[in-house]
């Protein structure tokens, strides 16, 4: 076992000097990241990656009876996984009536039209994934690697320990059947 896997492990198990220990070995990574997957969402976005990286730690390893690491592999999947979750709920939380409910923010220059933005719409997204879960949950995994913890296809064929060839063809379909649901399309 890695010196990773024996720390997120001890972490797990309430030892507050393993988790002290942990943050700086996963840091760096957690934060590219994080910073990767905010850069895809629209501007304007009030979350930071710091914050984002923060927010994912403390649910992964501070939460009390959470899960065994198996591997470095394992952990990221897992906080792919709480990035994911955060975002989703801080859009649900900005599409609240309260907050402005369909409401966009703009900035508003003197001497330019303003257009609207190009974006993804990161809840429909969700609903989507949640569905492709249901009907294909390796498939789902699949995205949440490369969309969210931002894996390259061979990672992420490494985590879920299938052949990247494999990968690349559940990836092509993954991405053809989203599209298709989050563009309202039939799925049947």
């Amino acid at each position: 076992m890695s010196e990773l896997t024996l720390l997120l492990n001890a972490a797990d198990a309430g030892d507050r000097q393993a988790a002290a220990q942990l943050l700086p070995l996963v840091y760096g990574e957690l934060r590219r990241l994080a910073a990767a997957r905010l850069a895809a969402e629209p501007s304007g976005h009030t979350l930071q990656p710091t914050a984002l990286v923060h927010e994912a730690y403390v649910r992964l390893v501070e939460s009390p009876g959470g899960e065994k690491w198996d591997h470095r592999g394992h952990f990221f999947a897992a906080a792919a996984e709480a990035m994911r979750r955060i975002l989703i709920d801080n859009a649900r939380r900005k599409a609240a009536v309260r907050h402005g409910g369909g409401m966009e923010r703009r900035v508003l220059e003197s001497d330019a039209a303003a257009s609207p933005e190009p974006r993804e719409d990161l809840l429909a997204l969700d609903e989507a994934l949640d569905r492709l879960a249901e009907e294909d949950p390796l498939k789902a995994n699949l995205v949440k690697l490369r969309y969210f913890a931002g894996l390259s296809l061979a990672e992420a064929a490494d985590v879920l320990e299938i052949s990247e060839r494999t990968a690349g063809r559940h990836w092509a379909y993954a991405r053809a059947w989203l599209r298709r649901a989050v563009e309202g399309g039939s799925l049947s």
